[in-house]
């Protein structure tokens, strides 16, 4: 390491300890959290000065303010795209007077924020993870990616803010539409299922699967789909496949994902493809634009089970004749982000893509 770098480090370090921090009242005893990597983490006393950054921030950051603290106690976050700002706006009073750090913020920017607390993705571990410990800042991960991990990692926010009892009640809202999605579909058969991210990415179009164990896989399976790609041989992210491939498959559903634009407008466009046209699934009226409203709901974004519900309502609509999704993202928004009717039907309801009303 260069000695200029160690120096500002050093400085780092000295401003940090010397500033003084807000909140500087008693915030109860010492804590010890187990975080998703396995570590066992000792604060001090819960976190009053927290950020929120690197890679999947959204996932973090839109899970972190399920709990009503985190609007206090939040200082700083990274810039991560896909309406993030926007939407914490909205629920967030004190959004203004956070720190919007950029997408490629280092571990100085981060130090300089005088954080105690820094929480990351698993992932990036190694990489920024590393260089933030590195100063002895406290780092949590989580992961976000599974539903199994969901109510693991609410636990641990739980801790981190202080109010398990909260972690409890978004568990349950979460465990309950699971449960009773598994007891309408439990005897019923399972339609051949194909999810495919369309990405334009590059100018050339491009349909992907993605892998085994991710969100959009486990959420096919859980509303009642079979995946078809599952025997494909698939790498650790989307992976390519061609349209040869994807007619082989002959899916009964077929529902299309994308990131970078309605999905709605991706599968009119591709009804008007000739070999589109060909597919089975295209000629009985089932592909299908993915439903989402700032966000796509196949991702590991608290939205998901948002997603999981729409997933299971097209799979099979036979056994969920009354299912309203207008009213299910007003509960979901209601109970889990405290919006009210106005701020939903103002803000939320005209993002509505893909099939949805």
């Amino acid at each position: 390491m260069k000695r200029t770098t160690i120096l500002l480090l050093a400085l780092i370090l000295l401003l940090a300890a010397c500033a003084p921090l807000r909140n500087a009242a008693s915030t109860g005893p010492a804590i010890v959290i187990t975080d998703a990597r396995g570590r066992t983490v000792k604060l001090t006393s819960l976190p009053q000065r927290i950020v929120i950054t690197g890679k999947g921030l959204f996932m973090i950051a839109d899970a972190a303010y399920l709990f009503p603290e985190a609007s206090q106690r939040i200082v700083g976050l990274g810039d991560a795209g896909q309406g993030t700002s926007k939407f914490l706006s909205w629920i967030d009073p004190h959004y203004g007077d956070k720190t919007i750090l950029s997408s490629g913020a280092g571990a100085e920017q981060i130090a300089a924020l005088h954080p105690d607390l820094v929480i990351l993705k698993s992932y990036v571990a190694a990489t920024l993870g590393a260089t933030i410990e590195a100063l002895g800042l406290p780092v949590i991960y989580v992961d976000f990616e599974t539903p199994e991990q969901y109510s693991r990692d609410v636990a641990i926010l739980g801790e981190v803010f202080g109010d398990p009892a909260r972690a409890a009640e978004v568990s349950t809202f979460y465990q309950s539409r699971i449960d009773s999605i598994r007891q309408a579909i439990r005897t019923t058969a399972k339609p051949r299922t194909l999810l495919l991210y369309y990405d334009k990415g590059g100018g050339s179009v491009a349909f992907n699967v993605p892998p085994l164990n991710w969100m959009q896989t486990q959420m096919v399976q859980l509303a009642g789909g079979e995946p078809i790609w599952v025997g494909a041989s698939l790498g650790n992210g989307w992976t390519q496949v061609t349209l040869e491939q994807i007619a082989a498959w002959d899916a009964d559903d077929i529902f299309i994902v994308s990131y970078d634009a309605n999905s709605a407008d991706v599968v009119a466009g591709l009804k008007t493809d000739v070999n589109w046209q060909a597919l089975r699934a295209v000629k009985e009226g089932h592909l299908h634009a993915f439903a989402g409203d700032l966000y796509s709901w196949d991702q590991p974004d608290p939205r998901w089970i948002l997603g999981l519900t729409w997933l299971a309502g097209k799979l099979h609509p036979d056994l969920f004749p009354s299912l309203d999704m207008t009213a299910e993202a007003r509960t979901f928004y209601a109970s889990l982000y405290g919006l009210d009717a106005a701020s939903f039907d103002a803000n939320i309801l005209p993002t509505f893509k893909g099939d949805l009303p």
